[in-house]
């Protein structure tokens, strides 16, 4: 699984507890304030786990429970812990399981009269619980997100999956509208963990120097799923029923899921449930209830460059999701076509456009990388973001345009319109890599959280353009609506840019805030706890204070406080 001579030097204490010196430094370094990472392996590779470290950061109960600067430096033997080989089959594992959730929130658009149909209701209705399925995968993150650091990724993939099959099926057997309904909800908040726990793996195994080429060909699972989902549920809908789409999905989450369970090892080199050892059942309990806060992913954007790359990101997603959902009320018409299976042929434009940006786009931001490394003699996090900026800045909106305003006058008829959609699929590839690969650049260790709180960003602005994209198209027309888009895409990336010249600054900032915060609120749980034990102390008689003092609870509860390793404590006095 990994070489013996990049295992670190262990040595076991009598109770059983390995402490870790790394030997080399992270190349997760990027010039920041750092916090380092013991490397401490707690099996062997022959016994199937890989090698994790423990942070110390979480020792004792009045510690906090999370790294108080945005950079933990990480020992580049993390990286090593797997062949190539065993890491392109999870890449290919993760990207067919990040298919299955994309592809669901679109395959059914191609049989939205059908579905209408048959519960008795309209198209509009319809539309409405496909907005509310990409509002679901934009909630669900805050929760995957933190759940993955605490328990490992393993543990929530296999579950999730096993969630996503059960829902997949009772979409499949959804008697009326409202189990339609709640069924495709869970669906959607069950299968958003793979495109977020597979990113987080690939930051697990990869270098960042390597990420965005791993980060693209992951992608093209998250990115063609929406694109083919149309075309395949064209043909299902003109030969059979619509319920074959999710009978169909039902198959492949339980492929998924086999998969998982024999291909998908433990990644993450550092669970959060490792620091709690010594904890009493409902201190830790407590304490993990605050690490799988959804707060914790929504708090991130504290950092303006997050919340500005957050935004890059939903620009594009909005601008995919409002391209494809109205192509068969939109093209149909246009082009006068008659079945579902015609129109479905759309969707394969962009597709295509994204399986070949699969072959370029990370590649290319790993060399906007090397080439910044190169200049600089380190790494920048936000180097990586200028290889999205071209694209976002003038490619995709120039796209958008184009396709807009000629399908709006009727010049150009089809072959435009396909070669416009594919060329800004291609772009997609090129800009989607950088923003997802700097999720896990920017702040190692956290990486799940970070990109949770991005897609949640993403998806929100997903849902809000399934919802306004028809209502939009038929007030003011296509042509406008891809104008609104087009502004929308430029803006993100003069986000990025700005994220780009400013994030540095911004992430040395904030990390001095949350260290100031963390030392106050330290300060003031140990005044408190000083202060109720005198309390205590003056209302008891002498003896029998004496007598408490000198009990073995009282010695248990000093010793649990006290948990704090000095290296802890001296890493959050700095």
């Amino acid at each position: 699984m990994f070489d013996s001579k990049n295992e670190s030097a262990l040595q076991t204490t009598g109770s059983g507890q390995e402490t870790g010196v790394s030997s080399s430094s992270s190349s997760a370094h990027s010039g920041d304030t750092i916090e380092s990472i013991d490397s401490a392996a707690g099996h062997d590779a022959a016994d199937g786990e890989l090698e994790r470290c423990s942070t110390h950061h979480s020792m004792g109960p009045d510690m906090p429970v999370e790294p108080m600067s945005s950079v933990v430096e990480i020992p580049d033997e993390v990286y090593d812990r797997m062949p190539p080989h065993r890491k392109l089959i999870i890449v290919f594992l993760l990207s067919f399981c990040s298919f299955l959730a994309p592809i669901s929130s679109t395959s059914v658009l191609a049989a939205t009269p059908e579905v209408a149909d048959e519960y008795d209701t309209t198209g509009t209705i319809i539309n409405i619980v496909n907005a509310l399925y990409m509002l679901c995968m934009g909630i669900s993150p805050m929760f995957w997100g933190p759940l993955s650091q605490v328990y490992g990724r393993r543990m929530i993939t296999l579950v999730t999956a096993v969630g996503f099959l059960a829902c997949s099926i009772g979409t499949a057997l959804a008697p009326n509208l409202g189990a339609f309904f709640v069924f495709r909800l869970l669906t959607a908040f069950e299968g958003t963990s793979f495109i977020l726990v597979g990113a987080a793996v690939i930051g697990d195994m990869y270098r960042p120097t390597e990420r965005g080429t791993a980060t693209g060909w992951f992608l093209s699972g998250t990115l063609v799923g929406p694109a083919l989902g149309p075309f395949i549920g064209g043909i299902i809908v003109t030969y059979t029923s619509w319920r074959v789409i999710f009978w169909l999905q039902t198959g492949l989450a339980g492929v998924a899921a086999i998969g998982s369970y024999f291909l998908l090892p433990e990644t993450i080199y550092h669970k959060k449930i490792d620091d709690l050892v010594g904890y009493s059942g409902s201190a830790k309990v407590k304490v993990v209830l605050g690490m799988v806060n959804p707060w914790r992913v929504l708090r991130l954007w504290e950092y303006p460059n997050l919340t500005l790359t957050g935004l890059s990101s939903a620009a594009l997603i909005w601008n995919m999701y409002s391209l494809l959902t109205p192509i068969r009320y939109v093209l149909n018409p246009r082009y006068n076509l008659t079945t579902p299976l015609q129109g479905g042929l759309f969707y394969l434009a962009p597709g295509c456009g994204y399986l070949v940006g699969t072959f370029m786009g990370g590649r290319y931001a790993d060399h906007v990388v090397k080439k910044y490394i190169k200049k600089r003699g380190t790494r920048v996090p936000e180097d990586r973001l200028y290889s999205a900026l071209p694209f976002q800045g003038i490619v995709i909106p120039g796209c958008v345009l184009i396709y807009g305003w000629c399908v709006e006058k009727d010049v150009g008829g089809i072959p435009l319109t396909v070669v416009v959609l594919f060329v800004q699929g291609v772009a997609q590839l090129f800009c989607f890599p950088a923003y997802n690969t700097y999720c896990l650049d920017v702040m190692p260790g956290r990486g799940a959280e970070v990109i949770g709180g991005n897609y949640v960003i993403r998806y929100l602005f997903a849902c809000v353009g399934t919802a306004v994209v028809l209502p939009a198209i038929e007030g003011i027309g296509v042509g406008w609506f891809s104008t609104i888009s087009a502004l929308y895409v430029f803006a993100g990336a003069v986000c990025a840019y700005v994220a780009i010249k400013r994030g540095k600054t911004w992430r040395t900032e904030i990390d001095a805030k949350r260290r100031r915060r963390a030392r106050s609120a330290r300060n003031k749980l140990r005044e408190k706890e000083m202060n109720s034990e005198l309390v205590g102390e003056a209302n008891l008689p002498r003896d029998a204070a004496d007598g408490i003092m000198g009990s073995d609870s009282v010695n248990d509860a000093t010793q649990e406080r006290s948990l704090t390793t000095p290296g802890a404590l001296k890493k959050e006095e700095v």
